[in-house]
């Protein structure tokens, strides 16, 4: 019987530790691609091959590490082991740190049966967007072009029309108040969105900030246009990506928060 309890506790001891290996070690690469940008040891293409590398074992090894803490929990409880509370805990943590590595490369993909066109510039003004002014000397000379629809293999009449397919609700904004006031509201709105302010014009009706995704420091741009019309004060904004080819929504869903908290 001792034999019996002195193997199980020596089983879980194993499996503790081998979910602790795998989950940690799978998170810390995992972590370590988005690292190496923020320290600017590697650029964001490094970082990614980092983590399609991970990817294929991050599935695997989650339901792996569930299965030990439960498997912990039992054994332990069974044998009377007095680091159940430890073991399972250990092994707990290693499953969400396996999660956590299968969030960071998915929160930069398309959500399943999503929509998302191969664009990156997306304007309120479709005919006329608002032109980027103060950050053109900030976006280096491999940016992606400023100049509406000339990426490759793209015409402004196919990224309008593949941006009207996939967001038709980020159109004009118009609101009652003043060009002044809406303006002040513009640059409050920016600030609490953590943007970083790069130019401001009342007389222009300008406003440019940027702001950088949180894992791997993209820096987009956005552009804001305030301007008195026969309908009311007419706001148009723009928000576009440095880099990549698809931003998968994520400059959408910036303008989107921007008129949120207008």
């Amino acid at each position: 019987m001792n034999n019996n309890k002195t193997g199980s506790q020596r089983l879980t001891q194993i499996l503790t530790v081998l979910a602790a290996i795998a989950g940690l070690g799978l998170a810390a690469a995992a972590l370590l691609a988005p690292l190496g940008v923020w320290l600017q040891l590697w650029d964001f293409r490094q970082g990614f091959s980092i983590l399609r590398g991970a990817q294929p074992l991050v599935a695997w090894i989650t339901i792996g590490c569930a299965l030990i803490a439960a498997a912990v929990f039992v054994l332990g409880k069974r044998s009377s082991d007095e680091r159940t509370g430890r073991n399972t805990a250990i092994a707990a943590a290693a499953t969400l740190a396996a999660a956590i590595a299968w969030y960071i490369p998915q929160s930069y993909l398309p959500g399943e049966g999503s929509n998302i066109p191969p664009i990156h510039d997306i304007t309120t003004d479709l005919s006329n967007p608002p032109a980027f002014v103060a950050v053109m000397p900030l976006r280096g000379e491999n940016s992606n072009t400023t100049v509406y629809g000339t990426s490759p293999n793209m015409t402004p009449e196919r990224q309008a029309e593949l941006q009207r397919q996939a967001y038709p609700d980020i159109t004009t904004q118009y609101f009652e108040e003043s060009a002044d006031q809406v303006f002040a509201r513009a640059l409050q709105a920016v600030d609490s969105l953590g943007w970083e302010l790069v130019a401001q014009s009342p007389e222009e009706g300008r406003i440019e900030a940027t702001d950088t995704t949180f894992w791997f420091r993209f820096k987009d741009d956005v552009v804001i246009r305030i301007r008195e019309t026969s309908e009311g004060t007419a706001l148009d904004a723009r928000s576009t990506s440095r880099v990549g080819v698809s931003d998968v929504g994520k400059n959408a869903a910036r303008l989107r928060a921007f008129f949120a908290e207008l």
